[in-house]
């Protein structure tokens, strides 16, 4: 199964930056929405949604990091599957993710926060969403005992929806095969869905990690079906943007967000209702000696006033350069006002209304 090429092709055309935002920020339909805590964890259910050990749920399991094409594919089945059985979709997943508790190399760095993911799911039509503690305890549970033991005290799952490469249980033993034998002895029926490809090779959270890591944040559109996002709130800069006449907002990330390679970036920045076509640093600018960390910086193009303190989402649509130092200050100012031009030619020239 093939994904298809979700990038966008510049200069955008009129309104295409609005639907462009929208489909980036995973936000859903879903008002009212009911948050219980749970022994171990929390759910969010849909308004007059009762989960609980007696609900008839199909369900699909997973980490949902990145909420990419294949996640989407995977929860499209299971929506239609219940709706088809007279049962609640939902989906299962944990926090912190597993790949970031054990460590595990590329897993640490989050392509979406908790709550956007859940965000994410309950947009794509399920009824719940159960996000557990991921913790020793839980890591060092049987597959047997999460599927007969944990899960009937949360609902009645009929059915069990993942993907073919799935692993479930202490030292992933539950493979497909085996949740497959488990299902049968007690009446659940497990299906394993072949995975999304892109070019022949599989798509995945940690593909697209290591895609925008490199700064292709292109190809890594291409597989979230979507533009790569991070969020964070403004802080106070340098100074030196607004000195050479191109203000720009220090947007402090969490620093377990993936975050593309250094360099500049043409992108989009959200801001409450409105969206800013932008140009975007990531690192700190060779040029300007600093001992801070390295930051995230944008121009918003068309944009004046005061932003600090405000929450914003920054999208990238395309790598426009590698960070380097510059001989002189005026021919700092040429490069970044070229970059800014293509934003401006390609992205767009003022904010835009994001719509709901």
């Amino acid at each position: 199964m093939s994904a298809h090429d979700g990038l966008p092709s510049y200069p955008l055309a009129s309104g295409e930056l609005s639907r462009l935002v929208r489909d980036s920020l995973l936000r859903g339909p879903v008002t009212g929405v009911e948050v219980r805590e749970l022994e171990r964890g929390r759910s969010w259910t849909r308004p007059g949604v009762a989960l609980g050990p007696t609900s008839d749920v199909a369900l699909c399991v997973g980490s949902f990091d990145g909420f990419h094409r294949g996640h989407r594919l995977l929860v499209t089945k299971t929506v239609n599957d219940a709706r088809r059985h007279g049962a609640l979709a939902a989906a299962l997943t944990f926090e912190p993710l597993p790949a970031q508790f054990f460590g595990a190399a590329g897993g640490s760095h989050r392509l979406l926060s908790s709550e956007e993911r859940v965000v994410a799911l309950l947009g794509a039509g399920l009824d719940a969403v159960i996000v557990l503690d991921f913790d020793d305890e839980l890591a060092s549970t049987t597959y047997e005992d999460f599927v007969t033991r944990t899960l009937p005290r949360l609902m009645r799952v009929g059915a069990l929806h993942v993907g073919t490469n799935f692993r479930l249980g202490r030292g992933g033993a539950g493979t497909l095969d085996r949740l497959r034998d488990l299902g049968e002895r007690h009446g659940i029926t497990v299906t394993g869905h072949e995975l999304l490809a892109a070019d022949g090779v599989a798509v995945s959270s940690t593909r697209i990690r290591r895609l925008i890591h490199e700064g292709d944040v292109e190809r890594a559109s291409r597989l979230l079906g979507r533009l790569p996002l991070v969020s964070g709130s403004v802080g106070h800069g340098r100074g030196e943007g607004a000195r050479l006449g191109f203000p720009t907002a220090n947007v402090v990330v969490d620093p377990t967000r993936c975050l593309p390679r250094e360099g500049v970036y043409a992108g989009v920045v959200v801001h409450g209702r409105r969206a800013w076509p932008a140009a975007v640093n990531v690192g700190k600018p060779p040029t300007f000696s600093s001992p801070d960390p390295a930051f995230l910086e944008a121009h918003l193009v068309g944009f004046s006033g005061d932003l600090y303190g405000d929450a914003l989402s920054v999208l990238f649509c395309r790598w426009l350069r590698a960070s380097r130092r510059f001989g002189s200050l005026g021919e700092l100012e040429r490069t970044v006002l070229g970059n800014v031009a293509w934003v401006r030619d390609n992205i767009g020239s003022a904010g835009v209304e994001v719509p709901t």
